[in-house]
């Protein structure tokens, strides 16, 4: 019988020998398994410019909470996880609660799902609620810095200047569009040294001749997660041929470029962290009783506040946040082609583009392309703009008739309904079942959960939504589960608690 406690393979993962460098930061994974043999390998990220001080505190610091953020995806795996670092209490508990929200989140969306990764019998894990998810014993330790006193300092900040974490896709570019408009953008491109660094290419090399304030920090993050997969027997050793929308275990990647940014953040005294996140990467859901993100957590607003509260205790005054949350990923495409063409000619939206020429390009096959390939003919322009090929395009509008997206439910029945009503797909069963009108999609949406002003900071309010109306149907608020009408005024842009007052 397969419990949660046949997942506790190793004995312990140590992240230990941090080293500091001005340009550069690296710490070594080590895992031991119970027979007392270890395997290690480097976990590194690099700059192009002197961030760190190996004799200033604080950056050890930042180094040792960097290089702890990969191994908040394995609490479920060992007896024993051990950070050998300058920590503050604010670090710890910040770790000790992202690893337990992780494991729980690993518990209901990677082991408790079909997942194509995981080894028979490992696929058949029954586990019911529980007061605690992470199974690993968790150990700070500080051999290597003690002679650093580590103390809180208030930090000052631009509340103009913004970090973009970008990726070439359409919601950074959208991001970088409009703060470019409204205030101070630094970009900052997380290489991250395996094949996901081909979405951020082609912007990446646009971005380096438009806009001086580009920055690409390099990770080797994800030859640390393939290596730590290899480590895992309940993996199939085939796993890197399989073509799966998801990752075989983890689902704390966000964080892992978002600390890669920090150093630049605070170099520059930057007041706002975004990440460019939509309306429906907010979402809850429960597994056997389990309560969790749908995988989505640090996609999620929730995300984004939890990381705005662990700045405030480390005394930086840094706001993180997305200004898409209360737009669709439809309505966030039409701004983006509509407002700044020569932006969305250097999207790439596909985990398995390729190089032709020195140029990436969309694979065109899997699930990501085809919905950017429907978004795009539902708002009539050429997907060819962003590298689709004639027969991409025909096989993408072919694929959905036969082959759903993912979106919530609304999202996807409006997206049909569309490509139905612009007769781009064709009517069968599927398509009829699955088309629906929904003209909130078309709008921009507020409720208390997923999209609410208490969110965003107070300066950023206006210029946003000046922008963002032009190219929305109007705006509506989430009442008694339904959707009325809403004027974007400067009352409502002003007053902090308009949302959180909804009844």
């Amino acid at each position: 019988m397969i419990t949660i406690e046949s997942f506790l393979v190793h004995k312990k993962l140590s992240v230990r020998n941090i080293k500091i460098e001005p340009k550069k930061v690296k710490a070594e994974y080590c895992v031991e398994n119970f027979s007392g043999e270890t395997q290690s390998i480097e976990l590194i990220y690099s700059y192009d410019k002197p961030y760190f001080n190996p004799k200033l505190a604080k950056d050890v610091n930042l180094a040792s909470n960097m290089l702890a953020q990969v191994a908040l995806n394995y609490g479920l795996f060992f007896e024993i996880i051990e950070f050998d670092g300058l920590f503050d209490k604010a670090d710890q508990r910040f770790i000790l609660d992202m690893m337990e929200n992780t494991s729980k989140e690993i518990l209901t969306n990677k082991l408790l799902i079909k997942n194509e990764f995981l080894k028979p019998p490992f696929n058949t894990l029954e586990v019911q609620k529980q007061s605690v998810y992470t199974q690993s014993k968790i150990v700070f330790n500080n051999t290597r810095f003690s002679e650093l006193k580590l103390e809180k300092v208030q930090e000052e900040t631009d509340c103009n200047s913004y970090a973009i974490l970008s990726s070439g896709g359409k919601d950074s570019l959208l991001t970088y569009g409009i703060v470019k408009e409204i205030g101070n953008p630094y970009p900052v491109y997380i290489n991250e040294s395996g094949r996901h660094w081909f979405t951020a290419v082609n912007a990446h090399r646009y971005f380096k001749e438009i806009e001086p304030n580009t920055r690409k920090p390099w990770c080797n993050s994800d030859r640390v997660f393939n290596w730590m997969i290899k480590q895992f027997p309940f993996i199939k050793e085939n796993y890197a041929s399989i073509r799966a929308d998801i990752y075989p275990i983890r689902l704390w990647t966000v964080s892992v470029f978002l600390f890669g940014t920090l150093p630049i953040v605070r170099a520059n005294k930057m007041g706002n962290i975004l990440i460019g996140d939509e309306y429906d990467t907010t979402v809850k859901g429960t597994t056997n009783g389990i309560s969790h993100y749908n995988g989505l957590y640090d996609q999620s607003k929730y995300f984004d506040n939890a990381l705005t509260r662990y700045y405030r205790n480390k005394g930086w005054q840094i706001n993180q946040f997305s200004i898409l949350r209360s737009l669709s990923e439809w309505l966030i495409m039409k701004i983006l082609i509509k407002r700044y063409p020569e932006l969305q000619k250097n999207q790439v939206s596909c985990h398995a583009a390729h190089e032709v020429d020195g140029r990436m390009y969309p694979c065109g096959k899997c699930e990501k392309c085809r919905r950017i390939i429907g978004i795009l003919k539902s708002l009539n322009e050429n997907p060819e703009n962003c590298g689709y090929n004639q027969t991409q395009i025909k096989n993408g509008l072919k694929a959905l008739e036969t082959q759903s997206v993912k979106q919530i439910g609304s999202d996807a029945s409006h997206l049909y309904h569309l490509l139905l009503s612009q007769n781009l797909i064709g009517k069968n069963e599927f398509t009829k079942k699955t088309a629906k009108e929904f003209p909130e999609i078309t709008k921009l949406r507020f409720d208390k959960e997923r999209s609410n002003l208490i969110d965003l900071p107070k300066y950023i309010r206006k210029p946003l939504f000046d922008i963002l109306i032009q190219y929305a149907d109007g705006a509506v608020l989430r009442k008694n589960k339904h959707w009325v009408d809403l004027k974007i005024n400067n009352d409502f842009m002003n007053e902090y608690n308009y949302i959180i007052d909804e009844k």
